[in-house]
C-alpha cells in the first residue's frame, strides 16, 4: 500500500486484490494518482478472505472495490466512473 501520510482520507475505500493482478495494479494506480487512501485486502492464499469478498460483492474476481461500503465493481468500473466524472464525487462523500 502507499504512504498514507500524504493521502486523502475522505471516503473509506477498500480494494480486494492479489499480487499478480494487472487490473489490481491499475486500479490502485488510479486511486494513488488521486491521492486517495485505501485499505488493501490481499486474497492470495486466503480462501476465507475471498469468500468474504464474494459475500459482500457477489463476485469472485479481483480487484473488487468498495467505496463507503458500496461495491462498485472492479478496475473497468472504477475507470468508467472516472471517465464519467462520477468517481471524484463518490470519493469526496463520507
Amino acid at each position: 500500500m502507499t504512504d498514507h501520510a500524504t493521502m486523502k482520507t475522505i471516503a473509506k475505500v477498500t480494494i480486494y486484490s492479489s499480487n499478480l493482478c494487472g487490473f489490481c495494479f491499475r486500479a490502485k494506480r488510479l486511486l494513488d494518482s488521486k491521492g486517495i487512501a485505501y485499505e488493501e485486502i490481499n486474497v492470495d492464499q486466503r480462501n476465507d478472505l475471498r469468500q468474504h469478498m464474494m459475500q459482500i460483492t457477489g463476485r469472485r474476481t479481483v480487484p473488487q472495490i468498495l467505496i463507503n461500503g458500496d461495491a462498485i465493481g472492479g478496475c473497468d468500473e472504477l475507470y468508467l466512473l472516472d471517465r464519467q466524472q462520477k468517481l471524484d464525487p463518490l470519493l469526496a462523500a463520507s
